[in-house]
């Protein structure tokens, strides 16, 4: 290639040959003339020899050109040799968008050799990408933070520069963006005023990610790897900035052995965030680096003896749980954050690290201890349960250190209180719908039971009158099973399946009701008060589903006043109920930080007490169904649960904690239940039902039913309750016996009684055939289910619901009901 001092044109050959080639052309033009005497040859002549070397000349230049141009074209694979890097990926690419080459991040990032442009973006990356691309041709360099792959969870920075020769290529450098983790502040902290001060004291820390690539360090390692305390190592290798001599002793490669020789401290760190035994390839880690030998006086001894009550001070104000043992096993020291995690704050440390640890992982956890304080420098983590918490398994890391005198294993825990905790209220949450689910299960099972004792019981009482010898036996079979239909609503109110009436309603005028029922139920020695906040706004609610709350709760402050005041020995005692209406609103619940709670408009109901509190280790189960601290036989353990239930399928929340007297010690128990304020308006009647229920006696012209029900005995009740009511009915066991009724077409009926949960064909997929061949036949529907349930379930007109168990009266009033609103 000619230099351009020697050829500014560019394209003429040297000045030599040009002077020789333009002194022959001269002469040949003037012999043209000598021979010719004419002077208009000798012009032409002239004319043509120039254009002729003039051809020449761009010959020779075109047959040279690609020899030149080949001179100029890049060595592409040495560019991307020196463009490799781990933590990049780089690619180029000409004005013809063609990639030139791409380093091999670039190719296992994108699994391919595509261009940056053709690459699989999301829409709105693809169209950053476009944008960013044009405005790095145009102006020289763009930048997008935040780009996403289809499919993929990978988030990228881009950065675009155009280089090369001739400003002609484009520059494509992405980089991985990295999520929040619980790493970044000991990231910041390494970095900052605290890296600072560890490298004055002659210690230094790297954070290093599983590959070995460094994260961040303290200023004072990277002036000693790189000669300037501003230089950021984030992106090299961990590994080429130390060397190691024939005695392996570890020394920066940039001091090489006429500097001072460090002690390597591994120290894996886990994540704290996972839920199973982590992986410690998959988290980053610090490498401690101490010098070895800093002088008489500096404090560091070749022993590393004197580095001891230094080193236990830096990693007591770490925040990674971490200890050290001796070569023969025993606890040389650990932080705080270690005794946390291992729950030995008040107790110290035991002698060995196996005396953490339940028996069966003793001698595994001992043999492991030994090996790393005797064998090669290594690291590792194993997976133990700890003798105060049998159930989870925690991962401890181990990693062997030497140069640091009588420690020689440290190990390292995360603090997962916090996890544990959460996990614990997980497993609390599934174990309640687990039991809600069965005690739904088991209230609809016995409700059919109950149905048929108390037809029964009912058909007899029509038999028998008041002073026949077995009219008290059956009053009291009937008595005993309303009790137990009651311990059934319980199941089902905890379950959240019961049916309810609700109404909109002032929640005073709930507490007005039951305030009488109250004061005779809480006796002389209580004092009870109701207070009201003004312009409560009205709830959705059922009123007698309201009721039974605030009287649980009442009953439940009750007895635990009078068993505050028998464990005091007191027996001249006096307790105060309250009750506290309040106005909550949006605002105020945001500033309450709930976060199960929506923001919204609340009325709320306050039950307080004098009985001395909730003790802390119960205050997380007293809602749990059978959960009782009374005395066997004096309670079921369902009170609050059901008010519970009740509460949560009202769409409210409900609360128990403690109130603190003046030395900060429980006085009383205080439930605040929350109802979401309606937006609807007020009726002036709050018991609607009771009009209702009187409307559905004034049918008595009879009629044909259809009773689809597979138990035998609920069947044969209502078979004989309606047709001593002067129905008449037709039986069938199950929905395709039903189905195969309607379908003889030989009875026309003027009602469906049906049961909902049957095998083969349940009660709405038969309901749904019959009426496409009868769509104006009503249907009533018995389940010990809630009604509201059954509503968002089936969503079929002119449908209908009696909830079991029923009476043989209720039975008939509400099929009276039925036929009357259809002859109406």
């Amino acid at each position: 290639m000619i230099a351009q001092d020697e050829n500014p044109i560019g394209f003429l050959p040297p000045l030599p040959l040009m002077l020789g080639v333009a002194g022959g052309a001269a002469i040949s033009i003037a012999l043209v003339w000598l021979v010719s005497e004419q002077t208009t040859v000798a012009l032409a002549y002239g004319g043509t020899l120039v254009v002729v070397l003039l051809m020449l000349l761009l010959a020779a230049r075109l047959k040279t050109e690609p020899a030149e141009a080949q001179a100029y074209q890049a060595d592409w694979s040495l560019t991307s040799a020196a463009m490799e890097n781990r933590g990049r990926a780089v690619a180029i690419i000409d004005r013809a968008n063609r990639m030139v080459c791409a380093n091999s991040t670039y190719e296992q990032w994108f699994e391919g050799d595509a261009a940056p442009y053709e690459l699989p973006f999301e829409p709105a990356s693809l169209e950053a990408v476009n944008a960013a691309a044009r405005s790095a041709w145009r102006d020289g360099a763009a930048r997008i933070d935040d780009l996403r792959l289809t499919g993929s969870e990978t988030r990228y920075r881009l950065e675009i520069d155009r280089s090369g020769r001739g400003e002609a290529y484009l520059l494509w450098r992405f980089a991985q963006v990295r999520e929040e983790s619980s790493y970044d502040a000991l990231s910041k902290q390494l970095g900052g005023v605290f890296g600072d001060i560890l490298s004055r004291a002659g210690i230094e820390f790297a954070l290093v990610a599983p590959q070995g690539i460094v994260l961040t360090t303290t200023p004072g390692l990277a002036e000693r790897a790189t000669g300037n305390r501003e230089n950021s190592l984030a992106g090299h290798e961990f590994v080429q900035l130390l060397r190691s001599d024939d005695r392996d002793r570890i020394f920066f490669a940039r001091e090489g052995q006429q500097g001072s020789p460090q002690t390597l401290v591994h120290i894996p760190l886990d994540a704290p965030s996972s839920n199973r035994v982590s992986d410690a390839d998959q988290a980053p880690s610090l490498m401690l680096l101490v010098d070895s030998s800093v002088g008489i006086g500096g404090g560091w001894e070749g022993s590393g003896k004197a580095a001891i009550p230094q080193l236990e001070a830096l990693l007591s104000a770490l925040p990674l749980g971490l200890a050290l043992t001796d070569r023969d096993g025993r606890f040389l020291f650990a932080n705080k954050a270690f005794l946390r995690a291992v729950e030995r704050v008040d107790r110290g440390l035991p002698q060995f690290p196996s005396d953490l640890v339940v028996r069966e992982d003793k001698a595994a956890m001992a043999d492991t201890v030994r090996r790393f304080a005797k064998g090669a420098t290594a690291s590792g983590d194993m997976a133990v349960r700890l003798a105060n918490d049998k159930e989870e398994p925690v991962s401890i890391g181990l990693a062997g250190v030497r140069g640091l005198g009588d420690a020689a294993v440290l190990l390292s825990i995360s603090d997962s209180s916090e996890e544990k905790r959460l996990r614990r209220q997980v497993a609390q949450a599934t174990k309640m719908q687990a039991v809600g689910q069965l005690a739904g299960g088991v209230a609809h099972d016995f409700n059919n039971v109950l149905t048929a004792i108390i037809g029964y019981c009912d058909l007899m009482l029509l038999r028998h009158t008041p002073g026949d010898s077995d009219y008290d036996d059956i009053q009291q079979i009937k008595a005993n099973s309303n009790r137990a239909a009651s311990l059934t609503r319980q199941l089902l109110a905890f379950s959240r399946q019961q049916t309810l009436r609700p109404v909109v309603l002032q929640l005073p005028d709930v507490v007005s009701e039951v305030s009488q029922l109250l004061k005779r139920l809480m006796g002389e020695k209580i004092e009870f008060s109701v207070r009201h906040d003004r312009e409560l706004g009205p709830v959705r609610a059922d009123p007698q589903q309201l009721e039974q709350v605030i009287i649980n709760l009442a009953v439940n402050a009750r007895d635990a006043m009078q068993a505050h005041a028998t464990k005091r020995g007191k027996q001249d005692w006096k307790g105060r109920l309250t009750l506290a209406t309040r106005r909550v609103s949006a605002r105020d619940v945001r500033k309450m930080g709930i976060d199960i709670m929506p923001a919204d408009d609340y009325t709320v109901l306050i039950v307080q007490d004098t009985g001395g509190g909730i003790p802390e280790e119960h205050l997380n189960k007293i809602f749990e169904p059978f959960f009782t601290t009374k005395e066997q036989g004096k309670g079921t353990g369902l009170g609050l649960s059901t008010v519970y239930g009740i509460v949560k399928q009202s769409n409210g929340f409900i609360f128990a904690d403690n109130v603190q007297g003046p030395d900060s010690a429980p006085i009383g128990a205080r439930f605040t239940m929350y109802l979401p304020v309606n937006k609807g308006v007020l009726p002036a009647n709050m018991r609607s039902e009771e009009v209702e229920e009187t409307k559905a006696t004034e049918w008595s012209a009879g009629g044909t039913l259809l009773l689809v029900e597979d138990e035998d005995m609920v069947r044969a009740v209502a078979e004989r309750a309606l047709v001593r009511a002067g129905y008449t009915v037709t039986t069938a066991a199950d929905g395709e016996e039903g189905l195969a009724a309607i379908a003889n077409g030989d009875t026309e009926f003027d009602l469906i009684v049906s049961d909902v949960v049957m095998p083969t064909m349940d009660g709405p997929a038969m309901a749904r055939a019959i009426r496409k061949v009868k769509p104006d036949i009503p249907i009533l529907f018995m389940s010990g289910y809630a009604e509201e349930q059954l509503r968002n379930d089936i969503d079929i007109a002119d449908m209908h619901f009696i909830p079991k168990p029923f009476s043989v009266q209720q039975i008939n009033a509400k099929v009276s009901e039925v036929l009357g609103l259809r002859r109406s």
